[in-house]
């Protein structure tokens, strides 16, 4: 397919969705390795790597996003990307669409100093700037419309099953009880 217009891609994807509901499954992968240190790198598809570090004050050379400012930018983009998405369906002119993303974390839960505090985020709060010439109850639509149908929102705002298989020295770990 070539690259066309926001709204004729999506169109297409919905045609041959509706044709054959099994194209709508997808599988996202990435694969990482440490590189040294806290530096990381993930591969995703064939674009160039992305490298993830730790700012200083966590052992890290400061150099790159940590993977959790990772999740907020992540968050911010699918956002503004769903934005633009449904305004081209919508016919919604956009000038702008801006997302700040702030999360908070209690260090001592990734850090292992209390059991009881979470090791990832306790809070995340999302601001969104929209400027548009459109009608303000269009632009209130189109919000309430992005914001049920963000996946990245979806999926920080429920319970996701993650699970996973450890190896040591090409042996399968076999799990413990906790």
């Amino acid at each position: 397919m070539t690259h066309g217009s926001v709204k004729e891609a999506l169109q297409h994807t919905i045609s041959c969705i509706q044709a054959d509901p099994a194209a709508a499954k997808m599988v996202y992968k990435s694969e990482t390795s440490l590189v040294h240190d806290m530096i990381c790198k993930a591969k995703i598809r064939e674009l160039p790597s992305i490298v993830t570090d730790e700012p200083f004050e966590l052992g890290g050379s400061n150099s790159a996003p940590n993977p959790m400012e990772l999740i907020l930018a992540a968050l911010g983009t699918c956002q503004e990307v769903m934005y633009s998405a449904y305004a081209s369906v919508m016919g919604i002119p956009l000038t702008s669409v801006k997302v700040s993303v702030k999360g908070e974390v209690d260090l001592r839960g990734a850090l292992g100093m209390d059991q009881k505090t979470p090791a990832g985020f306790t809070r995340i709060q999302y601001f969104t700037t929209i400027e548009s010439p459109a009608p303000e109850a269009e632009l209130a639509k189109l919000a309430q419309i992005v914001e049920t149908h963000c996946p990245v929102l979806d999926t920080l705002s429920r319970p996701v099953a993650a699970s996973g298989t450890i190896r040591i020295n090409g042996r399968k770990l076999e799990p413990t009880a906790v």
